[in-house]
């Protein structure tokens, strides 16, 4: 029944209201989120008032995503009430990022139910929602908030003073923090043409090779940066597959989506020109790196790298009218930088590279069949067409890895019958760790659902890990 939504949604928009009276932080970005939750809650009020028997599936559809998002919005802005302000900045992984995800998911809750509702564009209610300045007024909030937050620290005050009773520790802390908030934006960057001189200490030797290129370590506009070198190709050629490219790439700007800066010719007028590919550094490698390594993990860490995974898949998910799918998820796709922040790669500037040269793809971990990631529709059927759902559960079972840091279906060896018959026949799920979080373990079994229904769509996925590391980061 759609009114078992309605009046809960409803409870749900009047806390929200009292928490922002309560932020210590953030106080702009709350406000903020706050203004759209107004916009959401007059449409679900004119649903109360028109009291129709018959809404559509589409409307209960909406109505429930719309509770799932506007509770994670809940949780996020309550995180900034709490008295140990500090400690919860310094346990997020990503102070303020977290803003531009909920406003994403709350923008996709409106449009959807927009449409339920079958309501015109022109409606005042859409222009809390438009994107160019709903993206203007998004960046005028962070930097305010982001200095306000500056001189609190600078001052101490009972936010600090409640995190710690040691002052040292409370000065490090203090100084993470500052430092963290000084540092520029990858995202803010153009993506465009790189002058050759730009780039600041590249290494003479390359830190990995590819069967078509080299990449090399360096630095580029006060940022570390990985330069993919090609040689032999026309600079013109190159230049004008590259500036149609850009568009496209700029859609792809995430913080959980590997950046991507240009292309740099080198010797352009000479007979062996160098074309350099510009992308950002992640220090600790792919994802499958870290849990191949004996580096310590806890709870809170692991949901974290989960809802990073899933917020770029979320990401790609939305870039184009018809999604966009990446069709190659694995644990080797993701990055993680030196905070581990989980970045999905894969998504180069492809076009440029193949007008550089037709490259094949880079190096899989060949201990891990790709099978392991194909969902039961794939496994049972070769011609099953590629979906969204089918990308949900590859990425499920990447979210396993991060759980049990183990590789998949491992004792399979390499036959990939058995994984097949397991997979399809038997519908099996392979068992999470004796102490993993039940909320974090339901989201995980709900990806690797055997049908492609019951898995959670990558928006509702990001809303309900939001949700479950809000809670981790509470205890």
């Amino acid at each position: 029944m759609i009114m078992d939504y309605v009046e809960p949604i409803l409870s749900i928009t009047s806390q929200i209201y009292t928490l922002v009276e309560k932020v210590k932080a953030n106080k702009k970005r709350c406000c903020r989120v706050l203004e759209r939750v107004k916009a959401l809650e007059d449409l679900v009020k004119s649903i109360k008032q028109r009291n129709e028997v018959n809404h559509s599936a589409e409307v209960e559809t909406s109505l429930k995503g719309l509770s799932i998002t506007l509770k994670s919005a809940q949780e996020l802005i309550e995180k900034y009430t709490l008295s140990n302000l500090v400690k919860r900045i310094l346990k997020s992984s990503s102070h303020g990022d977290e803003f531009n995800s909920v406003n994403e998911r709350l923008n996709d809750a409106f449009q959807s139910l927009a449409l339920a509702l079958q309501l015109e564009h022109g409606n005042q209610l859409f222009r809390v929602f438009e994107q160019i300045s709903r993206q203007k007024e998004d960046e005028a909030d962070s930097r305010e908030d982001d200095a306000e937050l500056k001189r609190m620290l600078m001052e101490y005050g009972e936010y600090v003073e409640t995190m710690q009773r040691d002052l040292e520790d409370i000065k490090s802390n203090v100084v993470k923090i500052v430092e963290m908030l000084n540092k520029p934006r990858i995202i803010s960057m153009d993506i465009r043409m790189i002058k050759p001189d730009e780039l600041k200490n590249v290494e003479e030797k390359s830190f990995m090779t590819t069967p078509t290129s080299e990449v090399y370590k360096g630095e580029f506009g006060g940022f570390t940066v990985a330069i993919k070198k090609y040689t032999g190709a026309k600079p013109g050629m190159v230049k004008s597959v590259f500036n149609k490219e850009v568009e496209t790439m700029k859609r792809f700007e995430s913080p959980n989506i590997l950046r991507m800066f240009g292309i740099c010719i080198r010797e352009e007028n000479t007979s062996n020109p160098e074309f350099l590919v510009i992308m950002e550094y992640c220090e600790k490698g792919s994802l499958r790196d870290v849990l191949n390594s004996k580096h310590e993990l806890l709870w809170t860490r692991k949901a974290s790298m989960c809802l990073d995974a899933a917020q770029g898949l979320y990401r790609l998910h939305l870039t184009e009218e018809i999604s966009k799918l990446h069709m190659s998820i694995t644990s080797s796709k993701f990055l993680v930088d030196e905070n581990y922040r989980v970045k999905l790669g894969g998504l180069e500037l492809a076009k440029t590279e193949t007008s550089l040269k037709r490259t094949t793809k880079g190096k899989e971990d060949k201990t891990i069949s790709l099978l392991c990631y194909s969902s039961p529709q794939q496994l049972s059927n070769i011609n099953h067409a590629y979906t969204k759902e089918c990308e949900i559960y590859s990425l499920g079972i990447v979210l396993w890895e991060i759980a049990t840091r183990k590789k998949p279906f491992e004792d399979c060896g390499d036959d990939d019958k058995i994984i097949s018959k397991k997979v399809c026949e038997e519908k099996y799920q392979e068992p999470l760790p004796a102490d993993c979080p039940e909320s974090l373990g339901e989201m995980i079994k709900a990806c690797r659902a055997y049908e492609s229904s019951c898995r959670p769509s990558a928006g509702v996925l990001v809303d309900k890990l939001r949700s479950v590391l809000v809670q981790f980061e509470k205890q």
